[in-house]
């Protein structure tokens, strides 16, 4: 396949998401006013509760066995190093720019949360479907393409849901105690570190992680998309569950056919809020360009760099098979934009919105770049 011809196939996706992004815009306009602040915040809460779980749910549970598990083990543990990366990239940009104390969890989380739900649902059946696709049959690569997505998607969400949102949650409260113009309370208390210095390192150990215990909210860690996740996972790798619940003959269909009817609202409800909370970027809200910049480059430049030579190694160690379409979706999880479900973190705590709004805006803007050059240079790659 020609360079230009890869480089239109994956410009398709992205002309996709553009459409619906710049419906969603026009929506949020005042002098339309159908998808106005107090509407996006109402969405935001039912694709947390509704739409968001049933799509991961009913993805991850038609397509994941134990041979599919098995055969795609590195995947996870690929999504896993996006965040951790994504997250020490982030706090490198937080030390060079030095930005406000409350924007540190927005920046961490766009830095380390990439887009892996309806981004690649979208770019796959869009690339497969395309004449002259590196990956071959377009039935069988679609078939395929959504399980790998459906997994790449449900850990994303356990990992946003988990680590990215009480991360955001915790750098958000962090913030020093300042009196008057020269005194400043100390973070850990005189008698604290008395009684460390008096007990050794074991007693530093066990008041860290007894401060760290409570500032963990569970409630927060299983959200409604990880208890999906978890849910779809049991039904997809107990044989007893997935006969009948998942097929054509399957005696309790109705469930998992309800559950996939309100999961393929996701897409375009997410697509439509992003497009609406893209207006509050465009109107801007004092964010330092720096860092902006510094969060483009980290998902646009750096992730990309480190995901090829990550791939590229474990496939040359022997760690992952030589299928072009799996390399191609373990490669694509590392260009993708930030996450759609920032925005409904930022709402759900009811502070950062409008910054976290000007990251999202230049970052979207921007991925109609990205996700052309580098999926284009992916396929070359892997085919």
């Amino acid at each position: 396949m020609k360079l230009l011809d890869l480089f239109i196939t994956s410009s398709i996706p992205v002309g996709k998401i553009l459409v619906i992004t710049g419906i969603g815009f026009y929506l949020a306009l005042d002098r339309v006013n159908i998808l106005n602040q107090d509407a996006r915040k109402q969405l935001n809460n039912i694709v947390f509760y509704v739409f968001s779980p049933s799509l991961v749910a009913s993805s991850l549970a038609e397509t994941i066995t134990y041979e599919s598990l098995v055969k795609m083990w590195f995947m996870p543990l690929n999504v896993v190093l996006t965040f951790i990366i994504g997250s020490f990239l982030g706090w490198l940009v937080i030390k060079i720019t030095k930005p406000p104390y409350h924007l540190r969890g927005i920046i961490v989380g766009c830095c380390a949360a990439g887009n892996l739900g309806n981004m690649p649902l979208i770019i796959i059946p869009a690339i497969c479907n395309e004449k002259g696709s590196p990956f071959g049959d377009p039935e069988t690569c679609e078939k395929y393409g959504l399980g790998y997505v459906a997994l790449s998607m449900a850990i994303g969400s356990i990992c946003i849901w988990t680590y990215v949102y009480n991360l955001m949650r915790v750098l958000a409260r962090e913030s020093p105690i300042i009196i008057g113009t020269s005194s400043t309370v100390p973070l850990i208390p005189t008698k604290v570190i008395q009684v460390e210095e008096q007990f050794g390192t074991w007693s530093k150990i066990k008041q860290r992680v007894c401060s760290a215990t409570e500032n963990i909210n569970l409630g927060t860690i299983f959200a409604p998309s990880t208890i999906a996740a978890l849910i779809a996972l049991g039904v997809g790798l107990i044989p007893t569950l997935r006969k009948l619940l998942i097929g054509n003959t399957a005696p309790l269909r109705v469930i998992e056919d309800s559950v996939s009817l309100l999961g393929e609202g996701t897409i375009p409800l997410l697509t439509l809020i992003i497009g609406g909370n893209l207006l509050k970027g465009l109107r801007g809200s004092g964010m330092h360009k720096s860092v902006i910049l510094g969060v483009v480059v980290v998902r646009y430049v750096l992730l990309p760099i480190i995901g090829v030579l990550i791939v590229q190694g474990a496939h040359q160690l022997g760690l992952i098979t030589s299928e072009p379409l799996y390399q191609f979706v373990l490669l694509l999880q590392y260009v993708v934009p930030p996450a759609m479900n920032l925005g409904t973190i930022t709402q759900l705590f009811g502070s950062g919105e409008s910054e976290c709004s000007v990251i999202l805006f230049w970052s979207y803007a921007l991925a109609s770049v990205s996700l052309t050059l580098w999926p284009t240079f992916f396929m070359w790659l892997v085919a």
